[in-house]
């Protein structure tokens, strides 16, 4: 039977472990390759989510009081589901998403992954013994957090989404799931029908589209309190100061500018076979994408001729009809902000050596060359398929520009002398460092996150999720009452 056949999804919310109407209506989930309809999804709002979570928070105890292994075995159900109804899943995240086919299978490759490596988090040690100097057994042990919210983006809906949601139910937690409008069926209806079919307790998981109303009574609702959003960091500061002024914890996976530093020793060609996944993946929307390029002056023209002529070649287009290597970016608004930022660093004194054009929703893989460090393809974000190349004669240049950023997600150096690389990239403030290799990596068992405005906290592997996902209490234990002097 398919996911989603046969059940009454549409124009739904998931609420209390069933198919609901939300009180925002509905809305129409549109292709952005075409622009046809693809069907009506249900929007939450502010009411919507003090109900769920008040049902999460009961439904949360009965499911943190089962023995680890039932927890486990739903979470490996889920996993073995991704695989179950790939073609299904495949279909909606290249049509809903404009991702190309081998991307959604990545991303359902990495689903599973996260629920079989969240599977093993309810069976780690729940705590450890403390020494004391008083005769008492002391010992701190590790207590879901209850409710977490999990906020989730468009671009890579699956991952981002499955990447909070799988380990915090694993820990024990109910969670409410926003996903992106604009790929809420991908995002969050496929993740639900999952969890539904894995055979997770009625109210565990809800989850609810909808705008900022909802994002913020999430944040806010006393019952809610972990917080995982992924997102824009303008979006993000919002988030982390209004869950500040409720004592929230928020775990914020923001922006990025990420640099790849092309070194002079580096094998030219080579190093351009990186830069498909790195700039041009998924339209260039992941936050991991490489933004800035930073060339041995060396190799600089050698390596821009090359990177355009990949470029040039690139095929776009529909990637449910056609055999491409970008789809569509997401919306009007995303692509007329990629080419404003592409024009403007024309207009500044960048060279478009490849690109730079569209036709409706698909932009042209494009390349920039002699980028001036003001231009706003080297300041800011892109989330676009553009990749800006600077010159740099030495190598301390292009560790001092690759540090010049409020972002530090990831970072990539490309370089014959792997300890060299290593000791450059100790130089640049980041989460992620790749030695030969681009910035755009991911796997499930690894920590991910950034520093300075690329957000806060990890996710991934057990001990972050363990660290994200639960609060820690101490306890203490004697044979006979304590005596005190007064």
């Amino acid at each position: 039977m398919a996911l989603l056949d046969g059940v009454a999804w549409e124009g739904k919310v998931f609420k209390g472990g069933a198919w609901t109407d939300g009180r925002g209506g509905t809305y129409a989930v549109v292709e952005p390759a075409t622009g046809n309809e693809l069907g009506t999804m249900g929007q939450a709002d502010a009411e919507d989510v003090a109900e769920a979570a008040t049902s999460a928070a009961e439904a949360q105890k009965e499911w943190a009081a089962l023995p680890h292994t039932a927890r486990a075995a739903v979470l490996r159900r889920a996993g073995d589901l991704w695989a179950e109804h790939a073609d299904e899943i495949r279909d909606w995240n290249v049509r809903e998403v404009g991702a190309i086919p081998p991307m959604a299978d990545f991303a359902m490759h990495v689903a599973a992954e996260e629920c079989y490596q969240a599977a093993s988090l309810p069976g780690q040690p729940i705590g450890h013994v403390l020494p004391s100097e008083q005769p008492r057994l002391s010992m701190a042990r590790q207590l879901p957090a209850g409710v977490v919210a999990v906020i989730s983006p468009f671009n890579v809906p699956i991952i981002l989404g499955i990447r909070s949601v799988a380990p915090a139910l694993a820990l024990g937690n109910a969670v409410l799931l926003k996903p992106d409008p604009r790929t809420a069926v991908t995002g969050g209806t496929v993740m639900a029908r999952v969890f539904e079919e894995a055979g997770l307790p009625a109210g565990v998981l809800q989850m609810l589209p909808g705008g900022k109303d909802v994002g913020e009574a999430m944040v806010t609702d006393p019952h809610v309190r972990v917080i995982s959003f992924t997102g824009s960091t303008a979006v993000g500061r919002s988030i982390g100061e209004l869950a500040g002024r409720h004592l929230k914890r928020a775990h914020l996976e923001l922006g990025g500018n990420s640099a790849l530093l092309i070194l002079d020793d580096a094998d030219v060609e080579k190093a351009v076979g990186l830069t498909g996944w790195a700039s041009f993946l998924n339209q260039g929307q992941i936050c991991m994408t490489t933004g800035r390029y930073f060339v041995a002056d060396a190799i600089y023209d050698d390596f821009v001729d090359q990177l355009a002529a990949k470029a040039g070649h690139l095929p776009v287009g529909d990637p449910a009809t056609e055999p491409v290597a970008l789809g569509p970016v997401i919306d009007e608004q995303a692509r007329d902000k990629i080419h404003g930022l592409v024009t403007a660093s024309v207009d500044r004194g960048a060279r478009l050596a490849a690109g730079g054009e569209y036709d409706r929703l698909f932009y042209r893989p494009t390349v920039l060359a002699e980028v001036p460090l003001t231009s706003p393809v080297f300041t800011e974000e892109v989330f676009g398929p553009v990749a800006p190349v600077t010159r740099v004669s030495s190598v301390e240049e292009a560790v001092r520009l690759a540090s010049d950023s409020d972002y530090g997600l990831s970072l990539g150096i490309v370089t014959r002398d792997v300890m060299r690389g290593l000791e450059l990239a100790e130089q640049i403030p980041t989460g992620i460092v790749h030695i030969n290799d681009q910035t755009v990596n991911d796997e499930a068992n690894v920590p991910f996150g950034g520093v300075g405005a690329s957000g806060l906290g990890r996710l991934g592997g057990a001990a972050a999720n363990i660290e994200a996902f639960t609060e820690t209490r101490w306890i203490t234990m004697r044979g006979e009452p304590a005596s005190y002097p007064f």
